[in-house]
């Protein structure tokens, strides 16, 4: 049997000189770019594509309290220009987590945004203590988007208040200089509402956005595709959703850090993240077919914002909220435009 050789990619040594960093937070990334939570659980299988230390941070698959086999198979279903999933967070549990992939990200020197998940409000808190003692990360992203065992299975993400006492739990809870932020969902009715409390909540910043629900019928078999009835939809289907909530809370929340992600496949969907607003963007479903594209997606930023005239990626978060042009002058091209006497 022949085995494949992978090399790092090399698509950073193209990077024009431009100062791509960014902050979040309290934080200072070299790089905007980071990994999505779920796609490349701890970031091991990226790291044979690319260095793994070279992008913004590696954000963790969702973890939670307990070990979880998820939900059954089929799990996931491809769309046109998408793919939905309902894995149903399976995991480890914080305490594998810590002992193994927490472990190897730390030895491996990169930056961690650690992503945690709950059925309860309890549940984040507990986790978040459990973090707090061990330490080892550099920001935490609160996966709201998750059903709320003591209200029905509503998803926390979906009301202003569930929102705010699970992000003001985990505060709490959390080190005051370990950054937290809010992972929102776009199936809201006003997602400036929900960013608002999540803020006020004590959340430092905000993720957007999380997968929308979705659902397949299988026409052969006449049934729901996933054993799961629905799933997250993901991938360029949703950009243009998730670039419209990063704009929304941008205006609603001029000064506070986003984390934009959604269908990001090349340096131009990540630069439209940037121009709504965001600080920083995650790729995420891309990697199944193209493992390299955190770092590949880094180097054609790079070379986008300078051809736009940037010299720091910094000065172009938000720049398509600036006011519009103004309109030409009038210019005497040898016609008559005034009224005829008898208008």
């Amino acid at each position: 049997m022949t085995r494949a050789v992978v090399r790092h990619s090399t698509a950073a040594a193209a990077v024009p000189a431009i100062d791509m960093s960014t902050r979040l937070g309290s934080v200072g990334l070299p790089s905007p770019v980071l990994t999505a939570s779920g796609c490349a659980a701890a970031g091991r299988e990226l790291d044979q594509f690319f260095d793994i230390t070279s992008i913004g941070a590696v954000v963790t698959k969702s973890i939670m309290l307990e070990p979880r086999s998820g939900r059954a198979t089929p799990r996931m279903a491809e769309t046109p220009s998408g793919m939905l999933n309902s894995i149903g967070l399976q995991g480890p549990g914080i305490h594998a987590f810590l002992e193994k992939d927490l472990a190897w990200l730390r030895e491996r020197g990169a930056r961690v945004m650690v992503s945690i998940a709950g059925g309860t409000t309890q549940e984040f808190e507990e986790i978040a203590k459990i973090l707090r003692e061990h330490g080892g990360f550099d920001a935490l992203e609160v996966n709201i988007s998750c059903p709320n065992v003591a209200d029905r299975g509503q998803v926390f993400a979906c009301r202003a208040d569930s929102a705010a006492a699970v992000i003001g739990g985990v505060r709490r809870s959390t080190d005051p200089s370990i950054p937290v932020f809010a992972k929102l969902s776009p199936d809201v009715t006003d997602i400036g509402t929900i960013a608002l409390a999540c803020i006020r909540a004590g959340a430092d910043g905000l993720s957007l956005i999380n997968t929308t629900l979705g659902m397949v019928i299988d026409v052969d078999t006449m049934r729901p595709a996933l054993a799961g009835v629905t799933g997250g939809l993901s991938g360029p289907a949703i950009r243009p959703i998730a670039v419209r909530c990063v704009w929304q809370v941008r205006d609603v929340l001029p000064d506070v850090p986003l984390i934009g992600m959604g269908g990001i496949r090349n340096g131009a969907d990540a630069f439209e993240f940037i121009l709504a607003g965001a600080d920083a963007v995650s790729v995420g479903t891309v990697v199944f077919h193209d493992p390299s594209a955190p770092a590949r997606v880094h180097a054609e930023l790079a070379t986008l914002a300078a051809q736009r005239g940037f010299t720091r990626l910094r000065d172009a978060v938000s720049y398509a909220h600036r006011e519009a042009d103004p309109p030409p002058a009038d210019t005497d091209d040898g016609y008559d435009l005034s009224l005829p006497e008898w208008v």
